[in-house]
């Protein structure tokens, strides 16, 4: 699993990728509903990818995650010292608990651009109201060596899923 969180003064974003053992690479974004620091950003981003995999009941996961501070404090190299850092902390620390053989590691960001990606993505679109924004690709016109029909039409559709909470 990597991860990213993303805060600026228009908004805040969460990106989450998981790499199956099988190469599958499965992204979801979410905005986060209030302003934070980008380091609340990013436990609130391995936070939401923590439940995730414990909602799927996955026991073995490798975590990945470009943010220094709180890859450290997690593994206890750095002292956490800010208070408003102590609960998030925290939790993530319960949560990977919970998992049993998860370990975490600091990854440079240009190994983290997925999740950079996704995270800077729903930043972006954090809008008023809180409006859902849902992202689709798709082929509009099929490729000029394809025949005509409904199956050729379909291979190029890409499955979109959303997630709640």
């Amino acid at each position: 699993m990597y991860f990213d969180g993303a805060a600026h003064h228009g908004g805040a974003g969460a990106g989450v990728v998981f790499v199956t053992s099988q190469g599958e690479v499965l992204p979801y974004s979410f905005t986060l509903t209030q302003l934070y620091s980008n380091n609340i950003a990013e436990y609130q981003t391995l936070i939401l990818g923590l439940e995730m995999v414990v909602e799927m009941k996955r026991l073995q996961l490798q975590v990945f995650g470009d943010s220094q501070l709180g890859v450290n404090q997690l593994l206890g190299s750095y002292e956490v010292k800010k208070p408003e850092l102590r609960p998030y902390h925290d939790y993530a620390k319960k949560l990977m608990g919970w998992l049993g053989d998860a370990t975490i590691q600091h990854v440079p960001r240009k190994e983290n651009k997925k999740a950079d990606a996704l995270a800077a993505l729903a930043s972006s679109l954090t809008l008023l109201d809180q409006a859902q924004v849902t992202i689709c690709q798709k082929w509009v016109v099929p490729l000029p060596n394809e025949a005509e029909g409904e199956e050729n039409k379909l291979k190029h559709l890409v499955a979109v899923s959303e997630v709640e909470k």
